[in-house]
């Protein structure tokens, strides 16, 4: 069953870009594509665990700030070590300006 939570407003995140988004004790990371497609992922890194929104996002790609690991953030699919394990996704849809997640 969807448990659909506001994360923020659209005009928070440039296309492009990733912002981080906490709620109930997990963190997630937002993303806007450069095509203006809204895609979120578990915030964490799955190789040590940091803020994937501290990273470099380029075309689809974030990029782990501490050792470069890579993932497709449409898909959560790891795409370069020493990030092997893939990234949890979740459901985005913009509705009124804002930003919701299903976390359901």
């Amino acid at each position: 069953m969807p448990q659909w939570v506001e994360a923020c407003a659209v005009t928070d995140v440039e296309p492009e870009d990733v912002m981080r988004f906490d709620h109930g004790g997990r963190s997630f990371a937002i993303y806007r594509s450069p095509d203006d497609e809204w895609y979120a992922t578990d915030g964490l890194c799955t190789h040590e665990k940091v803020h994937l929104a501290d990273g470099l996002v380029m075309d689809h790609i974030i990029e782990c700030p501490k050792h470069n690991g890579r993932f497709d953030y449409r898909t959560g699919q790891a795409k370069g070590a020493p990030a092997c394990i893939n990234l949890k996704t979740y459901a985005v849809k913009i509705e009124a300006g804002k930003v919701l997640l299903d976390l359901g």
